[in-house]
């Protein structure tokens, strides 16, 4: 939700959140790299931190207090948006981990007694999107067969059949 709003007010701005502003650096006298200081940043230098504000904005003002006390030490929006990610999603292997459990439900889904087709979708559906925002996609295709041939009881058959 958060990236098609930062999105919808700037493309750019995206790509400064997930892959940083660049940093802008210049080597000294000596040949060692150091943060340029601002007189010596050219337009477009500028304008990366301006972007760089911007996206900040768009992800600190959805924030709450308990958030914001998280991301109080970032300075770009790229550290903000890991954060809040890890702090949200967990680790790369918990992750993982999680793909793997929602996974394994996936494969045992069933329609539960009592459980209108209905509730049953919804269900279904939150369950594969949980999937896809951890990666792992599953074909459009395959979902209608899970639920046609493994997912609706007996009950269903002559329907089933008709379809």
């Amino acid at each position: 939700m958060m990236r098609e709003h930062i999105i919808g007010q700037d493309y750019e701005l995206w790509n400064i959140v997930t892959d940083g502003p660049l940093a802008i650096i210049k080597k000294n006298a000596e040949g060692v790299d150091m943060p340029k200081m601002r007189s010596d940043c050219t337009a477009e230098d500028l304008k990366k931190w301006e972007k760089n504000a911007k996206a900040k904005k768009w992800l600190v003002c959805r924030l709450g207090p308990d958030e914001h006390n998280m991301i109080q030490s970032c300075t770009i929006a790229k550290e903000i948006w890991d954060t809040l990610q890890v702090a949200h999603e967990g680790t790369p292997q918990v992750k993982r981990s999680r793909g793997t459990l929602l996974y394994s439900q996936y494969e045992n889904f069933t329609m539960k007694e009592g459980e209108t087709i209905q509730e049953m979708y919804i269900r279904f559906t939150i369950l594969t999107n949980e999937l896809k925002s951890l990666g792992r996609i599953i074909l459009e295709e395959d979902n209608v067969e899970k639920i046609l041939t493994r997912v609706l009881p007996v009950t269903w058959e002559s329907k089933i059949t008709a379809i």
